[in-house]
């Protein structure tokens, strides 16, 4: 299978093939099965332009200021420069000055993988390295509302108004909960860290999960606030929005600034 022009024309269009240091093709990536959860597969992922355009687009297109990531790979290249053009499209502007962005135009990534953390550090361009924090933390059994899923033992202490969810592998997760583990093939991730920390997120916040949709259903079951959830089969990604009314004035500003009068307006108005 071959990528739609659209997709190649705006990874030329934005330079991804500087970006990701190779020349791009219009040919997709093959996997096997158990390709990503066997811990005997230890190849890089080839890059999957369709997800790369998709997410510079959403980061670009919400003038995200503050992105968490969990996972790292291509992604994390693609993110920082987002950040960049942001950065150089608002970063200066008196109405971002006025706002309460105390992590601006920062990307913190989350791996369970100190290898992977040095191939994917490796691999940002000079630029884009200013935007990037590498964070390793092991990642551990665990419950939430009695359900067994897992968690990261350590986040950065950020507020994120973008979460891209795409770690950690099955491989990576210690421990066993009543003779369960993770570390089986067949078995989905799980992950629970943004249900714990999701009254800390403001109305705006978007996450956009990459495939793993049982995670996904999780995260829509579990999660209490007022998200608006969508689930794309063909491309095979979830989002969830934190559609609320403004918490105040300074979340109110950003939403403006970021996502501009329409959105503001429906939220108001739905208060």
């Amino acid at each position: 299978m071959r990528y739609d022009r659209e997709t190649m024309d705006y990874a030329h269009e934005h330079g991804f093939s500087a970006l990701l240091g190779m020349e791009l093709s219009d040919e997709r990536p093959a996997y096997g099965p158990n390709d990503g959860v066997s811990p005997d597969f230890t190849a890089p992922y080839s890059p999957d332009l369709e997800d790369l355009v998709r997410l510079h687009k959403l980061a670009r297109t919400r003038r995200v200021t503050t992105v968490l990531e969990f996972g790292t790979g291509y992604s994390s290249i693609i993110l920082a420069d987002a950040l960049d053009k942001n950065r150089k499209e608002i970063g200066q502007t008196e109405e971002f000055t006025n706002l309460r962005r105390n992590s601006p135009f920062e990307l913190h990534i989350v791996d369970g993988s100190k290898e992977w953390i040095e191939v994917s550090a490796s691999r940002i361009p000079e630029h884009l390295r200013r935007y990037c924090t590498f964070h390793h933390s092991t990642c551990s059994i665990g419950t939430f509302n009695g359900r067994i899923c897992h968690y990261y033992d350590s986040l950065p202490n950020i507020c994120p108004d973008f979460i891209y969810l795409d770690g950690p592998a099955v491989d990576q997760i210690r421990g066993t909960v009543r003779g369960i583990h993770f570390n089986h093939n067949d078995r989905t991730v799980l992950s629970a860290d943004i249900a714990a920390i999701e009254w800390l997120l403001l109305p705006g916040c978007f996450i956009l999960v990459d495939g793993r949709t049982n995670n996904a259903r999780f995260l829509r079951e579990n999660l209490q606030r007022n998200w608006c959830y969508s689930h794309n089969p063909a491309g095979d990604f979830h989002t969830f929005e934190l559609r609320e009314p403004p918490l105040g004035e300074l979340n109110r500003r950003q939403i403006a600034l970021c996502l501009g009068a329409d959105w503001l307006r429906s939220q108001e108005g739905a208060a």
